[in-house]
């Protein structure tokens, strides 16, 4: 079998490569040429776990390709997937606009049937956008070759993502006939081998499936963000709550770990994108509009306890960060708890030293010289006045608290993720300040 997957971006590059993995033979497009030359060299643009090898390794074995030329990937292809990006508009709503670039190129470029699936994340209604674009193009050349839509919304974890898609917990389609159905049932076989589900609907169902489920957990952590904040005025402890909640078989613990609010490129904009579409069918979303609200406030939270610790006099102080990206095991920045707090601290007059195993780079290129970038996390602490842990990598939870009590001029610790055990802080001579714990 042959696909292409348009996109080589998070999405569309663990897409390509795994079916690349399960023998599928994958041509994957960009209109970054400079992008597309370094992937055929070898170098990932991105951090993922696994991602790199398999990428090398499949190149190899001569079943993963990577072009700027569309038409030339479309040729002998049975289904294309579009993963190219849609940022948020200024309105909040999804820009569409590579999208149905992409659609029009189609249109314009195949020459036998073929499935067109919707991998990016877009709004209800969008597959039907691609749709119309593409019979507009054929019907400029005087085209009559049929293809056929699906919509194949993506949940991949960063930092998960290659065994997310490798042994997925259910692939959700959406389409309109029974031979769409049977195509993307033999390419999806090999893996629901461990009898996890594929779920088939129509395809504007599937479309509200994807940004209903990055909703859901966006609503849980706020919620659990907010019972943390109460702890924080009452003297409760959010891990005693947590777990007690949590054993509740309805509720369950995961997504129930208070922080200093969600980022990534997918909870912020998903949220924003459908309150946008509820609005322009005159429907009011509340509950995800006050789940926005809510994560807005909680980014603040941890400069909140900084700047009163201090006594709002920040100038001029030194304040080491362990993490940058917005969680463990990537170097997405995008939406990071971490940079939004730097910024307030940079507004404050704070001198800023930071340490991430993966996000140095990507940091950089936001942030210029406005910080300093340190070579390992104790290098983050010398001689600082406050130590802020805001990504809970795993080379971050055994700390050599001594070490640290030597070397930082002030002894207090910030945990925006919870991890450290008070006590144990404290009787090596810090102070502590967790979310929502006493």
């Amino acid at each position: 079998m042959k696909i292409a997957v348009v996109g080589t971006g998070y999405v569309g590059l663990v897409t390509g490569t795994c079916f690349a993995e399960s023998g599928v033979v994958v041509t994957c497009v960009d209109n970054d040429k400079e992008k597309i030359r370094h992937l055929q060299d070898g170098s990932v643009p991105i951090y993922e776990p696994g991602l790199e090898s398999m990428i090398r390794k499949n190149v190899e074995k001569k079943r993963l390709f990577f072009t700027s030329k569309l038409k030339e990937a479309l040729a002998g292809t049975e289904v294309v997937f579009i993963a190219v990006g849609t940022p948020p508009g200024d309105d909040g709503g999804a820009d569409l606009k590579h999208v149905l670039s992409v659609a029009k190129e189609i249109g314009s470029s195949i020459t036998r049937y073929i499935v067109v699936v919707t991998k990016s994340t877009v709004p209800a209604g969008t597959s039907e956008k691609i749709r119309k674009v593409i019979h507009d193009q054929l019907d400029k050349r005087k085209s009559k070759i049929k293809f056929d839509m699906a919509s194949n919304p993506e949940f991949l974890k960063e930092g998960a993502a290659v065994e997310d898609f490798l042994k997925p917990e259910r692939i959700v389609i959406g389409i309109d006939n029974e031979k769409t159905g049977e195509i993307m049932k033999r390419l999806y076989m090999p893996f629901v081998l461990n009898n996890h589900p594929i779920i088939f609907m129509d395809i504007i169902s599937a479309e509200i499936t994807k940004y209903a489920a990055n909703s859901m957990l966006a609503t849980r952590i706020s919620f659990i963000n907010e019972i943390a904040n109460l702890c924080d005025i009452l003297g409760a402890d959010i891990n005693h709550v947590r777990k007690g909640i949590g054993s509740d078989s309805r509720i369950g613990g995961k997504f129930l770990y208070p922080g200093s609010g969600y980022g990534g490129s997918c909870f912020p904009k998903d949220v924003k994108a459908i309150i946008k579409t509820a609005y322009d069918h005159g429907y009011e979303l509340k509950v995800i509009k006050a789940v926005e609200m809510a994560n807005q406030y909680q980014k603040n939270v941890i400069f909140n306890k900084i700047s009163k610790f201090f006594n709002k006099k920040l100038k001029k102080k030194t304040i080491g960060i362990w993490g940058l990206s917005f969680k463990p095991k990537t170097d997405d920045i995008r939406e990071s708890s971490s940079l939004y707090l730097i910024e307030k601290l940079l507004k404050e007059g704070a001198v800023i030293k930071a340490y991430d195993p993966a996000a140095m780079n990507e940091a950089r290129r936001q942030l210029g010289r406005r910080i300093t970038y340190a070579s390992d996390p104790y290098e983050a602490l010398k001689d600082s006045d406050a130590m802020v842990l805001m990504t809970e990598w795993s080379e971050f939870h055994l700390p050599d608290f001594k070490k640290m009590a030597g070397i930082m001029k002030g002894k207090v610790i910030f945990d925006g993720r919870n991890i450290y055990d008070p006590a144990e802080i404290k009787k090596i001579g810090f102070k502590y300040f967790g979310i929502g714990r006493r």
